[in-house]
């Protein structure tokens, strides 16, 4: 894609032997970074006796298989296999096939409002079958499984402290491991097992050089001007950048600055506070409910109209 770049920075489960393993996980505690977190899955505690109940784990999938095929089913019938009490959630299934970015976006902008604990599920995986390795992320509050791929760039970029594994405990995967199907056959079992109380450093041992995107932020041209790119083309054809006032405090100003934005040969200078602020047709600037600026169009795509994608250059001039 285009302005964008992945970098480097630094039991054999068969169906009985998972009902097994489901017993002996019953005394097994739920492993978080954050130690003031409030519960814990049930375990004996220092009297001995059993922790109290904790609401029931919430696993997320976020994959490229869409609803049509039996993907998404089957491995929701692995994750409630393995545990049944798990409230399944999807994020979305609708990710652009084989778009590592669009998943990266789609987590990302998703994954803090599940309640603490939570283990998120995320498959966009071209490289399924290859030597890419199936990585384990633990932050503070959640857990992340998938490829290694760089769709959990946007978790890096802002997680202050997290832990990277390299899954490699194939006694937990479901066997045989099919070359095509890893977020059934792997992942799934493994996002079931750690929302079950797996401690974490059983899967595998803690890695640095995971990948990740380069070029999520702004690159600035001169003083007053700045590259970016296009992150996501939404349902509506909304444009979303990956310029934000973090890094571009004009933009929350009221009113805002002198500006212009070039893209797919056409110029946009108006800001808007909401959509229907803008005139049918008209396309304009919007601080979008991401935190990024988006270039939209009132009742109409601003993708289609200026022919515009993920990876598509944006250049903001200022003054």
């Amino acid at each position: 894609m285009p302005g964008l770049a992945t970098d480097i920075i630094p039991v054999n489960a068969t169906r009985a032997g998972l009902r097994l393993a489901c017993a002996a996980t019953a005394s097994i505690g739920l492993h978080y970074l954050d130690e003031s977190f409030p519960f814990r899955i049930p375990g004996p505690n220092r009297s001995g006796r059993r922790s109290k109940l904790p609401p029931q784990s919430v696993i997320t999938l976020t994959t490229d298989f869409g609803t049509r095929d039996h993907f998404a089913g089957s491995m929701k019938a692995v994750l409630l296999t393995i545990n049944p009490s798990a409230v399944l959630v999807d994020i979305s299934h609708e990710v652009a096939s084989y778009s590592i970015i669009d998943a990266a976006f789609t987590i990302g902008h998703a994954y803090s409002f599940f309640p603490a604990g939570s283990v998120h599920l995320v498959v966009v995986d071209p490289g399924v079958g290859t030597d890419r390795r199936a990585l384990l992320v633990q932050t503070a509050k959640y857990f992340f499984v998938g490829p290694d791929n760089g769709v959990f760039s946007f978790i890096y970029e802002r997680e202050e402290r997290l832990v990277v594994r390299h899954i490699t405990a194939e006694h937990y995967f479901l066997q045989p491991v099919s070359r095509t199907f890893h977020g059934r056959d792997v992942f799934s079992p493994i996002a079931a097992w750690v929302s079950k109380g797996i401690e974490p450093s059983n899967f595998g041992p803690q890695i640095g050089d995971y990948h990740r995107f380069a070029g999520l932020k702004p690159q600035a041209v001169s003083d007053s001007q700045s590259r970016g790119i296009i992150l996501k083309a939404d349902k509506f054809g909304n444009l979303i950048t990956n310029f934000s006032p973090a890094e571009f405090p004009q933009f929350a100003r009221q009113p805002a600055p002198s500006f212009r934005i070039d893209i797919g040969g056409k110029q946009i200078t108006t800001m808007r506070n909401a959509f229907g602020e803008g005139e049918p047709g008209e396309l304009f600037a919007i601080l979008g409910s991401t935190g990024y600026l988006e270039v939209v169009c009132n009742r109409a795509s601003a993708a289609r109209l200026l022919n515009a994608a993920p990876g598509t250059e944006v250049v903001i001039s200022f003054g």
